[in-house]
């Protein structure tokens, strides 16, 4: 079992604002190397990305940019399976690699989230999280550090490699499958109640901000990939999609009042994840 595990950090809610990577390299599916290292994003720092992840521009400063470590990231990921848990590490490396204009990496990319709904039928429809799965199967990490994220993602894979007796291999036929065959399949007239075998079932979605798509489109998009799409931001949100122009506008009161509130949500400990709209269109592409 031959393999490599990624997970980033970025310093914004542009998701090509890399500021940490770490990677696992795993053959015959035993550790065999080790990779972190902090990333300069050239980038502004969020203080809500701060709040999560505890980098900050100190931390970065004298630090590599992303074009400068592309090439040990071909090293350890070209022709190779590179494992990450949800799309959204995979998502940001293709973004980086756009922005500095440099090859974009040829690996096989395999979400250990869609994997791990397969396996276990308690994490199907929700709680697939990494924190929760693993917590569920008694491994220990820190959360949000790249390299701990990424450890935490080859345990999730090996496990449910055991668990299920399916190869890695076998998992690219089996994540394009549904989860349960039984169930119905996504219609329109739930179109925005989300798709339960889409990969981002679970999630709740809202949007804000001026959006290139309709919002009709962006919820028909959402749903069809899972998500439920809210019309304002609960403690229940778990992604906030921003109009790329205003994703860069200054903290206060210029951020929509959705912005400021999921902000503020997460600051009390909640979990969501702030992304641009451009960055939620490569999510839904590499989600098909």
């Amino acid at each position: 079992m031959n393999f490599v595990a990624i997970d980033v950090e970025t310093a914004n809610a542009d998701m090509a604002s890399i500021c940490q990577i770490g990677l696992v390299k795993y053959v015959n599916g035993v550790l065999s190397d080790e990779w972190k290292t902090y990333i300069n994003p050239e980038d502004y720092f969020d203080e809500i990305n701060v709040s999560i992840h505890g980098i900050d521009e100190s931390d970065v400063s004298g630090a590599p940019t992303f074009s400068k470590v592309i090439g040990t990231l071909h090293t350890y990921l070209d022709d190779t399976v590179v494992v990450c848990h949800t799309p959204f590490d995979h998502i940001a490396i293709q973004q980086a690699a756009r922005r500095y204009y440099v090859p974009e990496l040829r690996s096989r990319w395999l979400d250990s989230a869609r994997v791990v709904r397969r396996t276990w039928k308690e994490y199907a429809w929700k709680g697939y999280g990494l924190y929760s799965v693993c917590k569920g199967l008694g491994y220990d990490f820190k959360q949000h550090d790249a390299l701990e994220d990424a450890k935490a993602a080859a345990y999730v894979l090996i496990a449910a490699v055991k668990q299920s007796g399916i190869g890695i291999d076998g998992w690219f036929d089996r994540v394009r499958q549904p989860i349960d065959p039984t169930r119905s399949s996504f219609g329109s007239a739930v179109k925005r109640e989300g798709n339960a075998e889409g990969p981002l079932h679970g999630e709740a979605i809202v949007f804000t901000g001026k959006l290139e798509m309709s919002r009709s489109k962006v919820a028909d998009l959402a749903a069809s990939i899972g998500c439920q799409v809210e019309l304002g931001v609960t403690k229940k949100t778990t992604i906030l999609v921003v109009g790329d122009q205003d994703i860069r506008k200054l903290a206060g009161e210029e951020k929509s009042s959705k912005h400021r509130k999921a902000e503020g949500l997460i600051k009390k400990g909640f979990t969501i994840k702030i992304i641009k709209e451009s960055d939620f269109k490569e999510l839904v592409e590499q989600s098909k």
